[in-house]
């Protein structure tokens, strides 16, 4: 049974990252019937300030006994219900670093509040009905965007316009199970059940759930992003083509082969996908051990990415060496890459295997590298994903369900098509209803909203 705000014990945790020297402004919030009392007794507000909701107080935290000045602040007060959680909120603005907030924090717990789980200011939020379970789940993508667009699909769902296309398609359903079971119940006072129009609205809503469901690849690759491995042989010019492709000197460039001898990261962002690139050592056979380590890290880059820019030098052409690495990833999607054109045409290099995506640059010269970004959305079929202007992506969790609710829609339809009785239909439109709403969040388990919320930060 779900608590009422009353009985929920008064929650506060550190609100923003803590990190030394590094932030300005360190936020300590509390939600709860105390939160209000609890400030009161550490926040000491000079002048005549009023204390109203939605105002922000200047003022000092003191100790409550020894009346020793703890840190300077502003305090925020939100009242129940015109809060984040519907309950009284509270946040005190503190000074940056670890000792001030951590101070205050404690203050706080001693004061009769307890430590925030992670994820609790949102899971009472969507307890006390301010926000539903898509919503919920948005504020944690958007928290964790990692590209602008991810951010503004995090920020549709937020809005709720995930949210509302499933209420309607499980209202559809709802109104269809109450036909059916009116007539079992009332079969001789009502007129006969319009099986064509059920049908039809059967239709409609299982397209519009295949519709929803199709986005799922495309949310989690603009969530989780692309991996991404530069694979050849030593001094062909991968360390230079991540710098190219990355505008920075992240990897070590020169003339002697086997330079980079361990696995260089960088994060980009390609057509609003993020993309982890890897630059790998060059693979080859070799003596040195230090090098050998980090050819055998690179063959497990490689292994991991999800997809390979096989790079191969122009003016050497495509060699025995070259064979061999391809014979290794070719499971994999793999872009040949053939870079140093400037010092060769690109025509003269021949190639005995198939690959249909090949891209010429000259990355000395950050020369081809709109083509290798045009090139990796080909490859994984998202070009489009930019100029769909996608509202809504589905999560991992939220596709399970509306693959659920498919199966069920479908179960429906070919119970109708072989004209079993109406009780037959109302199983598994109650199966369907109930998938959807674990969606939104009107059916839900405990352990779900645990799975959920777990993943998020503590003040949050």
């Amino acid at each position: 049974m779900v608590e009422t705000i009353e009985q929920r014990e008064t929650i506060a945790a550190i609100a923003t990252a803590v990190v030394p020297q590094q932030g300005s402004i360190g936020i300590v919030r509390l939600s709860g019937q105390t939160a209000l009392e609890i400030a009161r007794t550490l926040f000491d507000a000079p002048g005549r300030q009023k204390w109203k909701s939605h105002r922000l107080l200047y003022g000092y935290i003191r100790h409550p006994q020894t009346k020793q000045l703890v840190d300077e602040v502003l305090l925020l007060i939100m009242l129940a219900p015109r809060s984040y959680t519907r309950e009284d909120v509270i946040e005190f603005h503190c000074h940056g670093g670890i000792i001030p907030v951590q101070q205050v924090l404690q203050l706080c717990l001693e004061q009769g509040a307890r430590l925030a789980q992670p994820g609790e200011f949102t899971l009472r939020a969507f307890l006390n009905g301010r926000i539903d379970l898509t919503q919920a789940e948005s504020i944690a993508e958007l928290v964790g965007a990692r590209s602008p667009q991810a951010s503004q699909i995090a920020l549709a769902g937020l809005q709720g316009k995930l949210a509302h296309p499933i209420r309607q398609l499980r209202t559809t359903c709802l109104d269809i199970l109450a036909e059916v079971e009116a007539r079992i119940d009332f079969e001789e006072d009502l007129p006969p059940l319009n099986e064509a129009e059920i049908r039809d609205e059967l239709e409609a809503v299982l397209g519009r759930v295949k519709d929803i469901l199709a986005t799922a690849d495309r949310g989690e690759l603009l969530r989780s992003g692309l991996k991404v491995a530069i694979v050849g042989r030593p001094n062909v010019g991968k360390s230079s083509l991540l710098n190219a492709w990355s505008r920075s000197d992240r990897a070590i460039v020169t003339d002697l082969p086997g330079t980079t001898r361990d696995v260089v990261e960088s994060t980009l962002v390609v057509g609003g996908i993020p993309i982890q690139v890897l630059d790998t050592a060059g693979i080859r056979a070799t003596q040195d051990k230090v090098e050998k380590i980090g050819v055998e890290r690179s063959r497990h880059a490689a292994r991991s990415a999800d997809l390979i820019l096989l790079t191969i030098d122009a003016r050497a052409g495509w060699t025995t060496e070259d064979a061999e690495i391809y014979q290794q990833v070719q499971h994999l999607p793999v872009i040949l890459v053939i870079n140093k054109i400037d010092l060769a045409p690109p025509e003269t290099v021949k190639y005995p295997v198939q690959i249909e995506q090949i891209v010429t640059t000259a990355a000395a010269k950050n020369e081809g590298i709109e083509n290798l970004e045009s090139a990796i959305l080909a490859s994984v079929q998202t070009g489009k994903v930019a100029a769909a202007n996608l509202d809504i992506a589905i999560n991992q969790r939220q596709a399970a369900a509306l693959t659920q609710a498919k199966t069920s829609l479908e179960k429906v339809q070919e119970t109708i098509n072989n004209e079993l009785p109406l009780d037959f239909w109302t199983i598994d439109l109650r199966g369907a209803i109930q998938a959807l709403g674990e969606i939104t969040g009107e059916e839900v388990t405990e352990s779900v909203l645990d799975r959920i919320f777990s993943r998020f930060c503590i003040g949050k």
